[in-house]
């Protein structure tokens, strides 16, 4: 049982997103290496982590205490059982999950609150000024390149048809016929990259968002983890959680953090947000889009 002038141990051994900033300069060296490399940390010394972050033994061991653990072994064991899991290895989690198919009413039961807990956690790590901030920096950008490769691409469209509606500037970076690079090169400082990308982060996303952030391009990340590598170089991160006991990442909270991103360019846009979308509702109805049911003259009397 943790000490009581300790906290509760974290989930998963690494610091929480929210108690992050808490830490001294030393610790933050050695949880953002733990973060990044977790695989190393299920197999490797505590002396041999603590020369790969930068730190001396003696900080990994009060990165546990701050953690709420006894010490360095109780801190790294989730990581190491992870490991032994092959939580990394989707064939191997899809062999467990059809392992688990007998029992599958409980399992749905599972699934169903994984997806209400990373809903919630939307709002539980996202402030409206956080929302507000990413929201009026995007409305301010010249063009607002919109990047989710891999799983995150099917966010990245979704977020870019919601700006198109209410805004003219958005753009969607898809890297077709290999030319990521060059949509990248045409950003400058007047514009912004929302990137969008979960645990294993997709390279080619990571390296976009640092060329950017080099560049002066304002990066807003959506991310699972604001440890993640493209939060490290954000003007404005918003998190959410992936967590799903199924083969997969769960994509019910990013979904719901873009709706809300969405929502939120939508209530503070003021009077050109609401103009594009009268714009562009006229526009569909031009083109008959949208299927609607014919309008009938009233049913005749029977006589």
């Amino acid at each position: 049982m943790p000490s009581p002038t300790r906290p509760a141990p974290r989930s998963g051994g690494i610091v929480a997103d929210r108690d992050f900033e808490a830490l001294s300069p030393v610790l933050k060296r050695a949880a953002r290496w733990l973060r990044e490399h977790p695989r190393d940390a299920g197999v490797r010394s505590m002396r041999e982590c603590a020369r790969r972050a930068g730190v001396g033994p003696a900080t990994m061991t009060r990165l546990a205490q701050a953690l709420g653990h006894d010490g360095y072994e109780a801190m790294r064991a989730p990581m190491r059982d992870a490991l032994l899991r092959g939580q990394g290895d989707y064939a191997a989690r899809a062999e467990a999950l059809q392992r688990r198919r007998a029992d599958a009413a409980p399992w749905l039961d599972t699934l169903a609150d994984a997806h209400l807990a990373n809903v919630s956690a939307v709002i539980e790590r996202n402030s409206r000024a956080e929302l507000e901030a990413a929201a009026r920096a995007m409305l301010a950008a010249r063009t607002v390149a919109i990047l989710g490769l891999r799983v995150c691409h099917g966010v990245a469209w979704q977020l870019h048809y919601t700006c198109r509606l209410m805004a003219g500037n958005a753009r969607l970076l898809t890297g077709a016929g290999g030319i990521l690079g060059d949509e990248i090169d045409a950003l400058g400082e007047r514009d912004a990259l929302v990137a969008i990308s979960m645990a294993p982060y997709t390279r080619a996303t990571v390296d976009a968002a640092t060329q950017c952030a080099r560049r002066k391009v304002r990066v807003i990340a959506i991310t699972d983890a604001t440890l993640s590598p493209i939060a490290r170089v954000a003007r404005h991160t918003l998190a959410f959680r992936a967590d799903a006991p199924s083969f997969f990442q769960s994509l019910v909270g990013v979904t719901a953090l873009v709706e809300a991103l969405g929502a939120t360019i939508a209530a503070i846009g003021g009077a050109p947000v609401l103009a594009h979308l009268r714009e562009r509702q006229a526009q569909l109805a031009v083109r008959d889009a949208y299927w609607e049911r014919p309008v009938r003259g009233p049913e005749p009397v029977p006589g």
